[in-house]
C-alpha cells in the first residue's frame, strides 16, 4: 500500500518512524458530466471574476475572508512560517479507556506501519503496551493541511490511527430529540427487548451494496447493446439477500395481534406481547382464565343452594297435602249413607 504521509510517533523519549497509509477505499460508482446532444464531458474551468479569463494552476493562491468582507492573501512562505511542531510528528498526549471516546467524534481511518527495521522494536513495544492497558492513545498530528486530533488503537496486529474532529466540531445536539416528556411503559420497552432479541447476531459477510452492484450490471448491459427493464433492476434488487427491518412496524404489528387475540380469548402458545407481560411480572393468560372460573365457581354454589332449597320446600310440604287428603276421605265416607244388608 501507498503511504500518504511519513513521520515518527512521539512515545515520550521513544520515537518510532511510521508511515500512514489509508486503511479505507471507497467503492462507489463516480460519473462524468456530459452533454447528452453529443457525449462530451462537461469541464469546469477556473475564472477569475474580475477580468473573466480562466487562471493558470500556478498564479493561483489561498486568500481568507474577513467578517468585513476583505480578502487577505497568505502566501507558502506564511503557511511554512506558522508554528506546527506536529507537521511530522504524531505526539501522543496521553492514554484513556476507548469508550471515553463517542464515535460521533470519529473521521478518518489509517494504519501506522513501521518505517524500517529500527522502528520494529518500539512500535511492537507501543502496541502490547496499549493491548496490555486496555486503552487507546489520544494524540496530535498534522495531516492534510491541518492539524488534527487522532486516536491510536490496536487493530489486529497494527496500529491504527483515527482522525478526530476537534470538540468545537461536533455540533450541538439540541432541537433533534422530540420535544416535551414521551411516556414509555414498561411493557412496551419489555416487547421492544423481545423483538430485538428475535433478530439474532449480525453476519457481517453478508453485508454488501446492492445498489453499487445493481449500478455496475445495468452499465455491463448497456456497454453490450441491452438495457434491462426498470422491473427487471427492482426485482433484482428484491432478490438480495440483505432485507431492511423496520423495527418499530414489527414492533406495532406485533402489538396490534396480540391485542386483537386477547380480546377474542385465545389461549395456546403465548405471542410475544404475552412473553413480555411475562417478563415484566405480569400474569399469564392461563393464570387469567383460572382466576375467572375460579370467580364463576361461588355463583354455580349459590344457583345450586337455590335449587336444593326449593325441592326440599317441596318435600316438605308433600306430607301435609297427603294428611289433607287423608282428612278429606274420611269426612266423605262419615257421609255416605251405609246401604241396606240384603236377607234370603
Amino acid at each position: 500500500m501507498r503511504s500518504i504521509w511519513k513521520g515518527t510517533i512521539s512515545f515520550g523519549l521513544v520515537s518510532i518512524p511510521i508511515k500512514v497509509v489509508a486503511a479505507t477505499e471507497n467503492h462507489s460508482v463516480s460519473f462524468h458530466q456530459v452533454h447528452t446532444a453529443d457525449g462530451g464531458r462537461i469541464r469546469y474551468r477556473k475564472v477569475c471574476e474580475l477580468d473573466e479569463e480562466e487562471v493558470p494552476r500556478e498564479e493561483i493562491g489561498r486568500g481568507f475572508e474577513t467578517e468585513e468582507g476583505r480578502t487577505i492573501l497568505l502566501t507558502d512562505d506564511d503557511m511554512a512560517a506558522l508554528p506546527l511542531p506536529t507537521a511530522k510528528t504524531v505526539e501522543i498526549l496521553g492514554f484513556v479507556p476507548a469508550e471515553e471516546i463517542d464515535p460521533i467524534q470519529l473521521d478518518r481511518s489509517y494504519y501506522l506501519a513501521a518505517d524500517g527495521k529500527r522502528a520494529d522494536k518500539p512500535y511492537v513495544l507501543l502496541r502490547e503496551a496499549l493491548k496490555r492497558s486496555g486503552k487507546v492513545a489520544v494524540a496530535k498530528l498534522a495531516l492534510r493541511a491541518r492539524e488534527s486530533l487522532g486516536m491510536l488503537r490496536v487493530y489486529e496486529d497494527a496500529l491504527a490511527l483515527h482522525t478526530m474532529l476537534w470538540p468545537d466540531e461536533i455540533r450541538a445536539v439540541s432541537g433533534v430529540a422530540p420535544e416535551g416528556e414521551v411516556a414509555v411503559r414498561d411493557a412496551e420497552l419489555d416487547l421492544a427487548d423481545t423483538l430485538m432479541d428475535t433478530l439474532g447476531e449480525l453476519d457481517w459477510s453478508e453485508l454488501h451494496d446492492e445498489y453499487r452492484e445493481a449500478l455496475e450490471a445495468l452499465v455491463r448491459a448497456k456497454a453490450e447493446g441491452a438495457e434491462p427493464a426498470p422491473e427487471e433492476l427492482r426485482r433484482r434488487g428484491e432478490e438480495g439477500g440483505g432485507k431492511l427491518v423496520d423495527l418499530m412496524a414489527v414492533l406495532e404489528r406485533s402489538v396490534q395481534e396480540a391485542r386483537s387475540g386477547r380480546a377474542a380469548g385465545e389461549e395456546g402458545e403465548a405471542t410475544v406481547h404475552e412473553l413480555a407481560e411475562r417478563r415484566a411480572g405480569g400474569k399469564a393468560p392461563a393464570k387469567r382464565a383460572a382466576s375467572k372460573k375460579a370467580a364463576k365457581k361461588p355463583e354455580a354454589k349459590k344457583t345450586a343452594g337455590k335449587s336444593t332449597g326449593g325441592k326440599a320446600a317441596s318435600k316438605a310440604a308433600a306430607p301435609k297435602k297427603t294428611a289433607a287428603k287423608k282428612t278429606a276421605a274420611k269426612k266423605t265416607s262419615a257421609k255416605k249413607p251405609s246401604r241396606p244388608r240384603k236377607t234370603a
